[in-house]
């Protein structure tokens, strides 16, 4: 029966990693974006994002994904399951995201810059091979913290019809009438899954260690 159910939830991991891998991707490139705008030296700008970045994270994701899937059709914007959900985690990911930028950035001292100016580095330069290796090395473990939540919050899109590990637990709980034992398959997959994650950024901060020289 475990092997069974085993097999049966075990589809929705690829679907489970493609929405949350992108969702990461796509939310961290927009809260690269989102970081910059909120250090901006421009007023208006840094109040939109400060405003977008509390204003995103305050709606629970469920909402959003409601908003997203079963609102914008109203608008003639009919969107998939899956665009909806990356869509939705994307949005979700980008606010996060700029935050743990930006308590990497904070925790970069003011010296670091002053160095680089003085060694006649440009802006380019200081931000590309100084500030931003050791910025990345000090958020790594949030964003790994933050990848495995929204491994977990990926769960939300079964809701709107993803078929994701969830979505398969919720059938073969339908089938089998082993509700219990299905949803304890389901979590052990994402327990596994987020020890992997775990461990390859564990891997990843102990390389940039090394390279930087911090100990």
């Amino acid at each position: 029966m475990i092997t069974q159910l085993l097999t049966s939830i075990a589809q929705g991991v690829g679907l489970t990693l493609y929405v949350t891998g992108a969702s990461l991707l796509i939310g961290g490139v927009i809260g690269l974006v989102l970081v910059g705008a909120a250090r901006s030296p421009i007023a208006i700008i840094r109040t939109i994002a400060t405003l977008y970045i509390n204003f995103v994270r305050v709606i629970p994701p469920i909402t959003w994904l409601f908003l997203i899937y079963f609102g914008l059709p109203q608008y003639s914007l009919r969107l998939s399951t899956i665009q909806a959900a990356i869509i939705g985690f994307s949005i979700i990911a980008s606010a996060f995201m700029a935050e743990i930028y930006r308590s990497g950035l904070l925790s970069i001292p003011d010296g670091q810059r002053e160095a680089a100016h003085a060694l006649g580095l440009s802006p380019v330069t200081t931000v590309a091979h100084i500030i931003t290796p050791q910025a990345f090395r000090v958020a790594l473990p949030a964003i790994a913290t933050y990848g495995i939540g929204l491994l977990k919050d990926s769960a939300l899109a079964s809701t709107i019809g993803v078929r994701e590990i969830t979505y398969y637990a919720q059938q073969s709980a339908k089938q089998t009438h082993e509700g219990l034992l299905s949803f304890v398959v389901a979590g052990a997959l994402y327990i596994v899954i987020s020890l992997v994650v775990a461990l390859v950024a564990r891997r990843v901060d102990l390389t940039l260690r090394r390279k930087i020289g911090v100990a």
